[in-house]
C-alpha cells in the first residue's frame, strides 16, 4: 500500500497487491472493491490489464472504469504516469500485458455499511425466464448472476441478486487484516470417473434444488465461494481444465452454445450466466460488451479443444467475443473476428513484451 485517503476512497497500492489484500485493509473501514471478479486472489496489475469485470457489470462496468491513476515502467527505461485521459493508459487497461510493467494502480472504492450481502435467490426453468428475471434482477440490484445447467439444453439454473447490506447488519466490521483465508484443501486430484457426465448431471441435479428464497449472508461465499478451498483445481483431475467465457449480442446463441455442450456430454460443474450492461469500457481491447455472458470450466480431455473451437465458432457468427484472460485454444481468425479494432494497440505495446496468448494469436503477422 502507498497511499489511502480514507475520507475520499480512494486507494494506491503496487501492483503485485492482491484484491484480498485490499479487502483486508479497506473492508473494516467501511470501503468494498469497486468491482471484482469472481476471486480475490486476483493481482491488481492483473486486474487492470485483463480490465476485469464482476456481478455488477451491468451497474459500474469494468474495474478499468475505477482506476484513476497507474504508472508504466517501458523496456526503454521510461516511468510513465497515466490517467484516462492517455492514449496510452486506454491501451493499458485490457491490454493483456503488451504495453509494459504495470508498477502500482490507483482506483475508487465505493462506500458500505457493512461487510454483509443481502442475497435472494430464485430458480428459472428455462433461458426466456432467464431473461426476463435477469432484466428485472438488473433494474434494481447492484450484483446479479446466474448459474446454469449446462445438461439441459432449455437452460434451468439458479439467479442470485445482491445488496450491500445496512449498517444494522453486523455489530460492528471486522478487525484489519481478519480476512478469510482458504480452509478446505482438496487433497488429491480427482479421478476419471469422477468427471463423467453421470457425476455433472447428479452434481447439477442437487445445486438447482438448493434452498431459494432470500438471505443475509458474508461477502465471501458471495462473491469468492470458490476461494474457500485450497488448489480447487484439483477437482478437475491431474489433466487440469480449460476455461471458456463468451458474450454474444443475442440469446439464441447462448442456446446454441448449450446444445453443442449437452450433446458433447462433457458438462460443466461451474457455469455462470449474465447479462452485461451497456456501460462502455475504457480498455481499446476490454472484454465485455452489451450482451449475454456465459463462462464455463472444463476437465480438460482429448477433445476438449474441439469442443472449445466450435464454441468459439457459435460465438463468432452471432458477432460476439471470448475472454483472453480465460483463453487456451483461440485462432488468429477467431481473435480477428472477436476484436476487430486489435491493430490499434499495435503502436502501443512494448517490443520487449509478449506472451504466448499474443504470439498464438498473431502468428501470421510479419
Amino acid at each position: 500500500f502507498l497511499a489511502f485517503d480514507d475520507d475520499a476512497g480512494v486507494v494506491r497500492c503496487e501492483a503485485g497487491t492482491t484484491l484480498a489484500d485490499v479487502l483486508e485493509v479497506v473492508v473494516p473501514r467501511g470501503w468494498f472493491l469497486p468491482v471484482t471478479p469472481g476471486t480475490k486472489f486476483v493481482s491488481l496489475g492483473g486486474a487492470v490489464a485483463c480490465d476485469v469485470h464482476g456481478k455488477n457489470h451491468h451497474a459500474a462496468g469494468t474495474f478499468g472504469r475505477h482506476v484513476t491513476r497507474l504508472e508504466l515502467a517501458r523496456s526503454s527505461g521510461e516511468r510513465l504516469e497515466l490517467t484516462p485521459k492517455d492514449d496510452l493508459f486506454r491501451a493499458t487497461v485490457g491490454g493483456l500485458g503488451l504495453t509494459g510493467l504495470i508498477t502500482w494502480v490507483e482506483f475508487e472504492l465505493q462506500k458500505i455499511e457493512s461487510d454483509r450481502i443481502d442475497q435472494a435467490t430464485t430458480r428459472f426453468r428455462s433461458l426466456d425466464e432467464f431473461f426476463a428475471l435477469s432484466e428485472e434482477a438488473n433494474a434494481r440490484s447492484p450484483y446479479v448472476v446466474a448459474w446454469v445447467d449446462t445438461l439441459r439444453p432449455e437452460g434451468r439454473g439458479l439467479l442470485m441478486e445482491g445488496h450491500h447490506a445496512p449498517a444494522d447488519a453486523r455489530a460492528a466490521l471486522p478487525p484489519v487484516g481478519t480476512a478469510h483465508a482458504p480452509k478446505l484443501p482438496v487433497p488429491f486430484d480427482a479421478p476419471e470417473w469422477a468427471l463423467s457426465r453421470l457425476s455433472v448431471r447428479a452434481f447439477n441435479a442437487v445445486y438447482y434444488r438448493r434452498p431459494v428464497g432470500q438471505a443475509r449472508i458474508p461477502y465471501e461465499p458471495f462473491f469468492y465461494p470458490l476461494d474457500v478451498m485450497h488448489d480447487w483445481n484439483r477437482g478437475y483431475g491431474r489433466r487440469g481444465l480449460l476455461q471458456h467465457q463468451c458474450v454474444v449480442p443475442s440469446g439464441e446463441a447462448i442456446r446454441e452454445v448449450l446444445r453443442r455442450i449437452a450433446r458433447s456430454g462433457a458438462g460443466s460443474f461451474l457455469a455462470v450466466l449474465k447479462l452485461f450492461g451497456d456501460v462502455p469500457s475504457p480498455g481499446l481491447l476490454s472484454f465485455p460488451r452489451p450482451g449475454v455472458t456465459l463462462a464455463l470450466d472444463f476437465p480438460r480431455r482429448d477433445d476438449t479443444v474441439r469442443l472449445l473451437r466450435s464454441l468459439d465458432d457459435v460465438v463468432r457468427e452471432a458477432g460476439g467475443a471470448v475472454y483472453p484472460a480465460k483463453d487456451a485454444c483461440m485462432t488468429p481468425a477467431s481473435f480477428r473476428a472477436f476484436f476487430p479494432q486489435w491493430q490499434a494497440l499495435l503502436p502501443f505495446i512494448d517490443p520487449a513484451f509478449s506472451s504466448s496468448f499474443w504470439r498464438r494469436v498473431t502468428a501470421d503477422v510479419d
